[in-house]
């Protein structure tokens, strides 16, 4: 049994058949969750298939091939989604994507649009978003982990300016 990278159980019964072609993603979030499943695989194919063909031409194939390639994948959090059902035409699903590329923990904030056309669904765009500020209630001692979610400690972190 192979997990499938994007958290949703076995890879043959979540994205899989998703990444192979034998079936196709019934919901946008689905259609995310394979997206981020093929740049974690290296299967750049389906991230370019997936995309929009009214701006598919400008998918950097390069580029994509170079982030899923230098990157180590860390996971994948599905915040919320709206619309993107089966009966629907569009929607939107807001994600973080998990990844260490150099040796420096990064998380990607994105929130996509995805439409529906002929009955597949389509990467459209995305809004890359900025962490929240966090709202401390008690103070952070010096050698705990920052808040911000850098997964530094405080005190080389937020609490070195203090």
């Amino acid at each position: 049994m192979t997990a499938c990278p994007c958290g949703g159980g076995e890879l043959a019964a979540c994205c899989g058949p998703i990444l192979d072609g034998t079936t196709v993603a019934p919901t946008a979030e689905a259609l995310m969750r394979s997206r981020y499943s093929a740049y974690t695989l290296g299967n750049i194919d389906h991230v370019v298939a997936t995309h929009d063909p009214a701006s598919r031409d400008r998918v950097d194939r390069e580029a994509a091939a170079q982030w899923s390639q230098q990157s180590q994948w860390l996971g994948l959090d599905v915040l919320s989604t709206e619309a993107g059902g089966a009966d629907d035409t569009t929607g939107k699903v807001e994600f973080v994507a998990r990844f260490s590329i150099g040796g420096r923990i990064t998380a990607h904030h994105e929130q996509s649009t995805f439409a529906r056309h002929d009955g597949r669904w389509f990467y459209v765009d995305g809004e890359t978003l900025k962490a929240k500020p966090v709202a401390r209630e008690a103070k952070v001692g010096r050698n705990e982990p920052c808040p911000c979610g850098s997964g530094k400690k405080y005190k080389k972190c937020h609490g070195a300016a203090s």
